[in-house]
C-alpha cells in the first residue's frame, strides 16, 4: 500500500518549485490558530447554516428560480470536484499526476469551496491517515471513548469541533512538497481572496442575468449561502458519519465505513473504507453502482491527456484489500474496470 509519506518523498520537481521558501508559510496562521481565525470560522458555520435552515421553508413559501438553483449546483459541485479531485485525490495521496493548468485550476476550485487553505487542508488530511481513528488524529470520532455518550461528543468534535483547535497540523512536516511549489503556495496564501471570489459570482451573475438587485440577493443566498453551508457538512460528514459508520467490505487499520447515501453529494468520497483500504487509489467507488463522478472526472481529464499515471485499482488490487470476514464477500458484486 501506497501512503502520503511516499507521496510526499517521491514528489516530483515541478515549474516554480522555490526550494529556498521551503520554510515560508504558507496559511494565514501557521501552526497556530490565532483568534480572529477562530472568529471568521464561527461566522462561515453559523450564516451559512442558518442560510441552510431557512432555505426550506422560503424554497416552500416563495419557491427558487432555475438561476438560483443553478447557480447553487454549478458552483456546488465546482468546489466539491475542486476538493475531492484536487486537495484530495491529487495534492494529498498523488493518484494521478496532472499537467501545470490542471494542477492549477484544481488548486483554485478547491479553494473556492472556502474549506482552508490548500495547504493547511492537505497537512491536516496526511495527518488523519497516518493516525486514522487512533492518538493523534485531527478528527476521528472515537477520540473519546467507545460509549453512546463519548461517541455523541466525538461526533461533534470530528464534524466541527476539531476545526477550532489551536494547534495545528505541522505543515512543513506533512506539505513539504506544496510549501516549495512557488505558485500552489501563492494559491494557498491567496485563500481570502479565492473565498471572496467564490462567495461573490453568484450574486454577481444573479444580478447580472436578472438586471436586478433582487437577482443579486437571492443569487447569494442560494449560490453562496446555502451552496456553502451545504457543501461543508457533507465534506464534514465524511470526517464523522463515514468514520462512525457505514459497510467495510476492505481492510483497514480504522472504522472507516462506506456510506451510500452520501455518495452522490460528496462527489464518490463517501466511498470511504475503500480509501483508506488504499489511499492512492484514483477511485473510491469501486464496486459496480457505486457513484464516483470524481473517477469518471479523473478518467476524463486522463483521456484529453490533462491528466497521467493515474492509480486505476486493478481487480487484484482491489480483492487483495477485500476483507471477507466484514462483508467482502457478501455484497456479491463484481469491481468495475480500471478505467
Amino acid at each position: 500500500m501506497t501512503s502520503s509519506s511516499d507521496v510526499i518523498e517521491n514528489a516530483p520537481k515541478v515549474p516554480g518549485q522555490d526550494t529556498d521558501a521551503a520554510a515560508a508559510s504558507a496559511t494565514l496562521g501557521g501552526e497556530q490558530k490565532r483568534s480572529i481565525e477562530q472568529i471568521a470560522l464561527l461566522l462561515f458555520i453559523t450564516v451559512p447554516f442558518l442560510a441552510l435552515l431557512a432555505a426550506v421553508p422560503l424554497a416552500w413559501g416563495w419557491g427558487v428560480s432555475w438561476l438560483d438553483l443553478g447557480l447553487l449546483v454549478f458552483f456546488y459541485y465546482l468546489g466539491c470536484h475542486g476538493i475531492t479531485i484536487g486537495f484530495h485525490r491529487h495534492f494529498t495521496h498523488g493518484s494521478f499526476k496532472a499537467k501545470r493548468p490542471l494542477k492549477i485550476a484544481l488548486a483554485i476550485a478547491g479553494s473556492m469551496a472556502v474549506e482552508g487553505p490548500l495547504v493547511r487542508w492537505v497537512a491536516d488530511h496526511r495527518k488523519h491517515h497516518k493516525f486514522s481513528d487512533a492518538e493523534g488524529d485531527p478528527h476521528s470520532p472515537w477520540r473519546f471513548g467507545e460509549t453512546l455518550p463519548a461517541l455523541m461528543k466525538g461526533l461533534w468534535w470530528a464534524h466541527i469541533g476539531w476545526m477550532f483547535d489551536e494547534e495545528q497540523t505541522p505543515q512543513e512536516k506533512y506539505a513539504p512538497d506544496l510549501i516549495k511549489d512557488k505558485t500552489l503556495r501563492t494559491i494557498s496564501r491567496q485563500f481570502v481572496l479565492w473565498t471572496v471570489v467564490s462567495l461573490a459570482l453568484p450574486p454577481l451573475i444573479g444580478g447580472l442575468v436578472t438586471m436586478s438587485w433582487w437577482g443579486a440577493f437571492t443569487g447569494f443566498f442560494w449560490g453562496s449561502l446555502v451552496r456553502v453551508a451545504l457543501l461543508h457538512h457533507v465534506t464534514w460528514s465524511i470526517n464523522s458519519i463515514c468514520h462512525a459508520v457505514g459497510k467495510r467490505p476492505f481492510k483497514s487499520r480504522d472504522r472507516s465505513g462506506n456510506v451510500w447515501w452520501l455518495a452522490v453529494l460528496s462527489c464518490g468520497e463517501s466511498w470511504h473504507n475503500l480509501h483508506h483500504a488504499d489511499p492512492t487509489s484514483a477511485r473510491h467507488g469501486v464496486m459496480r453502482g457505486q457513484l464516483d463522478s470524481s473517477a469518471r472526472l479523473i478518467r476524463w481529464f486522463e483521456m484529453l491527456g490533462w491528466a497521467y499515471d493515474v492509480r486505476w485499482p486493478s481487480r487484484s488490487r482491489i480483492d487483495s484489500r477485500r476483507n471477507t470476514g466484514e462483508g467482502g464477500s457478501r455484497h456479491g458484486k463484481e469491481p468495475v474496470k480500471a478505467a
